[in-house]
C-alpha cells in the first residue's frame, strides 16, 4: 500500500507564499509522475502543476510564473512552492501519483487559503 502524505497547507496574505509538500511512503514502487491538483467550490479540479518522471514540467496557466513545482525522486517527494499567492489561488489542494502497475494515487487533501 503507497499513501500520500501532505502538508504545507494554510492560510496566507495576497502576495505572499506557501509550500506545499508530499511524500509518498509504503512498499516498493516506481512513481512515473507526481503533481498537484486544485479544487475550488463550484468548480472542476484541475492541475496546478505536474512532472512526469523524467520528463518536463506544466503548470497551469493561472500560476505559471508564481509556482515552482519540484521533485525528489529518491525520496518520493513533490514540492509546490507558491509565491505571490492570489485570492483566485484558494482552494483544496490534492497531490497525486502515477505509480507503475497500479491506479492512481491521492493525497487526502489541504486546504490553502489566501486573504486579501
Amino acid at each position: 500500500q503507497v499513501q500520500l502524505v501532505e502538508s504545507g497547507g494554510g492560510l496566507a496574505q495576497a502576495g505572499g507564499s506557501l509550500r506545499l509538500s508530499c511524500a509518498a511512503s509504503g512498499s516498493i514502487f516506481t512513481i512515473n509522475f507526481m503533481g498537484w491538483y486544485r479544487q475550488a467550490p463550484g468548480k472542476q479540479r484541475e492541475v496546478v502543476a505536474g512532472h512526469p518522471t523524467g520528463g518536463s514540467t506544466y503548470y497551469l496557466d493561472a500560476v505559471r510564473g508564481r509556482f515552482t513545482l519540484s521533485r525528489d525522486n529518491a525520496n518520493n517527494t513533490a514540492n509546490l512552492q507558491m509565491n505571490s499567492l492570489k485570492v483566485e489561488d484558494t482552494a483544496v489542494y490534492y497531490c497525486s501519483a502515477h505509480i507503475a502497475g497500479r491506479p492512481p494515487i491521492w493525497g487526502q487533501g489541504t486546504q490553502v487559503t489566501v486573504s486579501a
